[in-house]
C-alpha cells in the first residue's frame, strides 16, 4: 500500500515536473512560484490520499481538492487544449496536477500570508490557506487534515539533507 501511494506520487509529481516548462492556459503563465514541490505533494495527501481518480467531491476536485471559486482566484487557468471560458475548464484544470498545482501557485502567490503567527510564510501557511482559505487562515485546522499534512511535512524535512544534519 506504501509503495503504491509513493508510485502515485511520484507519477503524478513527475507528470507535472516534465510540464511545467510552460503552461498555457487562456493566455496565462505562471511565472511566480511561492509553493514548493514538497509542500504541494503535502497537500495533496492530505487533501485527497493524492487519489488521481478525476473526482469532485462537495464542489471540490481533484487531487488537491480545488473549488470553483478558489480556481477562479488562482486565475482561471485552463490546460494547454482548452480555453478557460470553456465549460468544462474548471473540472478539466483541476483534474490536471500541472493546472491544479499551476492554480495553487497563482492563488498562494496574491493570498500569502503568516497564519501561524510564527512571522514566516512557509507551507504550514499554504497548507492552513489552502484548507481553511485566505481569509479563515488563522483558525484551527481540522484534526485529520492537519495530522497528515503535518506528518507528511515532518517526513519530508527529514528526507531533506538540511532535516537529516538536523538529528545528528
Amino acid at each position: 500500500m506504501l509503495s503504491n501511494r509513493i508510485f502515485l506520487l511520484f507519477s503524478v509529481f513527475s507528470v507535472w515536473a516534465l510540464f511545467s516548462i510552460r503552461h498555457i492556459g487562456a493566455d496565462k503563465e505562471v511565472v511566480n512560484k511561492p509553493v514548493t514541490e514538497d509542500c504541494l505533494e503535502c497537500l495533496c495527501e492530505a487533501m485527497s490520499g493524492c487519489n488521481a481518480t478525476k473526482i469532485c467531491v462537495n464542489g471540490a476536485c481533484g487531487i488537491f481538492r480545488i473549488t470553483w471559486t478558489y480556481w477562479r482566484a488562482g486565475g482561471s487557468l485552463a490546460v494547454p487544449s482548452m480555453d478557460a471560458v470553456d465549460g468544462d475548464a474548471f473540472t478539466d484544470c483541476v483534474n490536471d496536477p500541472h493546472c491544479a498545482a499551476d492554480t495553487i501557485q497563482n492563488y498562494m502567490y496574491k493570498n500569502a500570508q503568516d497564519c501561524n503567527g510564527d512571522n514566516v510564510i512557509n507551507c504550514k501557511d499554504y497548507g492552513a490557506i489552502h484548507k481553511m482559505g485566505n481569509l479563515q487562515c488563522q483558525r484551527d485546522l481540522p484534526a485529520i487534515f492537519g495530522r497528515i499534512f503535518f506528518k507528511c511535512l515532518e517526513r519530508k524535512e527529514r528526507e531533506t539533507p538540511e532535516g537529516k544534519n538536523k538529528s545528528n
